[in-house]
């Protein structure tokens, strides 16, 4: 491993958790994995950026009520849009407590109304009740946005990390089901190869805060069926025709296990027509949305998918 280029603050995080001998999140049972997964985050988020209006509510799911938290930066009723996010966690961890940092700063930051969604969960839940959530909340609030004070008009989609897999896997739905319309979709790291055979997977295996080790178990109790994981119903960047996708701004770190599999996606994309913005931090890491408050560096790539959510959804 060598972490010699890793933006500085990050590089003291990563030594903080114990460095190349940091004991992996597969080790732990899932409970205690969920349980230092949001004593991290709440660490990391110990002084929360106010913000005019926080509502937690529950929306209709395919299999009982979805818990969702609604982010306002205004009590304007008349916001510009919404982007409805995912939280990261490989599909196993996360939850709106642990996930709030990143769609707090990105409400602020856009001046939309920002709507968490927290999905099902593996293993207790596998694949495909969290799509299943994500794709009926994002069916909901197209119907329902002016109800949270946003123009369900101008309607993206985004997340972090096992969330840009879900957000990337709404937008090819919404697609393929004639709507709802998606205007863009804003992925943070995402997954989207299940196979984990890119180059980055196996150049940045240990010591970057998420290890292959770690998402080899996350998809394994993701996918507690056997499905391949060339399917693109798992793995949007084998999806055979990408074209008439909404528009992608897709977030990729230097020092990402999942790194290779943003920018294969962005190639995809392109390939086929589609849209798609390409931002590259060379110095960081994966996740590091949720790492803005310990790095300048990070909390200007927030920053910035911020002001590009605003202008997407202020365009004409």
């Amino acid at each position: 491993m060598n972490t010699r280029d890793v933006d500085p603050d990050i590089h003291r995080f990563l030594d903080q958790l114990g460095g190349p001998n940091a004991p992996d999140l597969s080790d732990s049972t899932i409970a205690d994995a969920r349980a230092s997964d949001l004593e991290l985050m709440r660490m990391i988020h110990s002084d929360t950026p106010p913000i005019t209006h926080v509502e937690d509510r529950t929306v209709p799911g395919p299999s009982g009520e979805v818990a969702i938290r609604v982010y306002r930066p205004s009590n304007s009723n008349s916001l510009p849009g919404i982007l409805v996010w995912f939280h990261g966690g490989g599909w196993c961890l996360g939850s709106l407590e642990s996930g709030d940092g990143p769609p707090r700063s990105l409400a602020q930051s856009s001046g939309a109304v920002v709507v968490s969604v927290d999905f099902r969960l593996a293993p207790e839940h596998p694949f495909p009740a969290g799509i299943d959530d994500c794709w009926s909340t994002v069916q909901w609030v197209a119907a329902h946005g002016h109800e949270l004070g946003g123009d369900p008009q101008r309607l993206a989609v985004g997340g972090e990390s096992s969330g840009g897999n879900l957000a990337a896997l709404v937008a090819i739905k919404a697609r393929d089901a004639g709507g709802p319309n998606i205007c863009h979709q804003l992925l943070a790291n995402p997954s989207t190869d299940l196979t984990l055979s890119l180059a980055s997977t196996d150049d940045y295996a240990t010591g970057y805060f998420l290890s292959k080790q770690t998402m080899t178990w996350f998809i394994d109790l993701y996918l507690e069926r056997q499905i391949d994981r060339r399917d693109p119903a798992v793995s949007p960047l084998f999806t055979s025709d990408l074209s008439g996708v909404a528009p992608a701004s897709v977030f990729t770190a230097g020092f990402d296990p999942l790194r290779d599999e943003g920018t294969a996606y962005v190639d995809a994309l392109r390939r086929d027509g589609s849209e798609a913005q390409h931002y590259h931090y060379d110095s960081l890491t994966h996740a590091y949305f949720s790492m803005a408050p310990i790095s300048p560096v990070a909390n200007q790539a927030l920053a910035e998918a911020g002001a590009v959510l605003r202008s997407v959804l202020t365009s004409d």
